[in-house]
């Protein structure tokens, strides 16, 4: 047996570990995060417990300085990363994907400047962008966190949806259906869509990756989801003060928020082995 014919069948067991073990990772907080909306060990404005008191069998990831059950905030916290991340995906998605295929077919001129647009909004960090967007509604709450997450992320994805959308409308059956009489909206919907949907939902996932981390920065700084709204990053800027006595309030939502990131990017990197033959096949 060459070693080529040996090599391959490694290559895709590696891509169905990473695969799987992104799979693991996710699922496990997306099921925390289901969960608590039916179900938490206590009231998340209980105080009952004691300050600061270590993991135990009736609080078990201890509790705040507040006398709250962590594991609880750990819970509802992975219910607000999900939301965040998935209404911040869904805007950017449909903020980039519209710009991304109307400069795909716009004149020269016009595909330039949005192009240069592009580029110009990306060098921009997105918490930057999100903070902007924060600081003009003088609002901080859930929805208007999305809304700005939601819009960091569209030129990253418009950029993209563009180069994709170009690439496709190269190809000679693009030719061929517009010599036939279909229209461009037909195109789009026929043949566009469908060929760089699963190369874009690839980006989409490590897009929500950069979202939940966004929103935890801004959480940190007290402009994401305000109390008594339990978000991972919240919870890593009221432990700050205790990290040296009570460590557990402060790694427990950094170990969940490093959790869901690396679970989100290794099954970004499985479902790109799927999808692109020239990786899946070596």
């Amino acid at each position: 047996m060459s070693a080529e014919s040996t090599e391959l069948p490694r290559r895709r067991r590696r891509g169905n570990a990473t695969f799987w073990l992104g799979l693991i990772l996710v699922g496990g907080i997306v099921l925390a995060g289901i969960v608590s909306f039916f179900w938490t060990p206590y009231a998340l404005s209980d105080m009952a417990g004691g300050r600061l008191e270590a993991p135990s069998a009736a609080h078990w990831a201890g509790t705040d300085r507040l006398g709250r059950d962590l594991f609880t905030q750990l819970m509802i916290g992975a219910r607000i990363a999900l939301i965040v991340g998935c209404g911040a995906v869904a805007i950017g998605a449909v903020i980039g994907v519209a710009t991304g295929i109307l400069a795909a077919f716009a004149t020269r001129f016009l595909d330039d400047a949005l192009a240069a647009f592009f580029d110009i909004l990306i060098a921009f960090p997105t918490l930057l962008i999100a903070m902007l967007v924060v600081a003009a509604r003088e609002e901080a709450s859930l929805g208007t966190a999305i809304l700005a997450l939601g819009i960091g992320l569209s030129p990253i994805v418009g950029r993209i949806t563009r180069i994709l959308t170009k690439q496709v409308l190269g190809q000679d059956y693009i030719t061929a259906a517009r010599v036939s009489g279909t229209s461009w909206g037909a195109i789009v919907y026929w043949h566009i869509l469908p060929n760089i949907v699963p190369f874009l939902g690839v980006n989409l996932a490590l897009q929500f990756g950069l979202a939940v981390m966004a929103e935890a920065s801004l959480s940190y700084l007290g402009l994401g989801a305000p109390p008594p709204n339990a978000s991972w990053g919240r919870m890593l800027q009221e432990a700050q003060g205790t990290v040296y006595t009570a460590p557990w309030g402060a790694v427990l939502p950094g170990l969940a928020l490093f959790a869901l990131v690396i679970g989100i990017n290794l099954l970004a990197d499985g479902l790109r082995d799927r999808f692109d033959p020239a990786r899946r096949d070596g």
